[in-house]
């Protein structure tokens, strides 16, 4: 099974930027990809960004323009960026593989306060 941990949420006012970062056990070069997850209370969780073997990303409307995700020079982790925080983006956020699902870890807390 392949692990993934999650850093770098926080305590944020409106607008303002933070960057996560999700470090796996093997090297992001040998999953087809690589997807970042957010689950709010009550909500479902919800895949807000792809990053594919090929260097190709996607992103999810919710997010877009706003967000982006990112290979790190750290041939393990996986970076996103997250620019113009709103309220509604406050939720746990989390990375797995989208078409090989592992177990989830712990995620990372981001709260976006108005």
């Amino acid at each position: 099974q392949v692990q993934f941990v999650e850093s770098g949420g926080g305590l944020v006012h409106s607008g303002e930027s933070l960057r996560l970062s999700c470090v796996a056990s093997v090297t992001i070069d040998s999953m087809l990809a690589v997807g970042w997850y957010r689950q709010a209370p009550g909500k479902q969780r919800e895949l807000i960004a792809r990053i594919f073997r090929d260097g190709n990303t996607h992103h999810a409307d919710s997010v877009r323009g706003r967000f982006t995700i990112s290979r790190d020079n750290d041939e393990n982790t996986v970076l996103l960026q997250m620019n113009s925080l709103k309220p509604e983006d406050t939720a746990v956020y989390y990375c797995n593989q989208p078409y090989a699902q592992q177990y989830w870890g712990q995620g990372t807390q981001v709260t976006v306060s108005a």
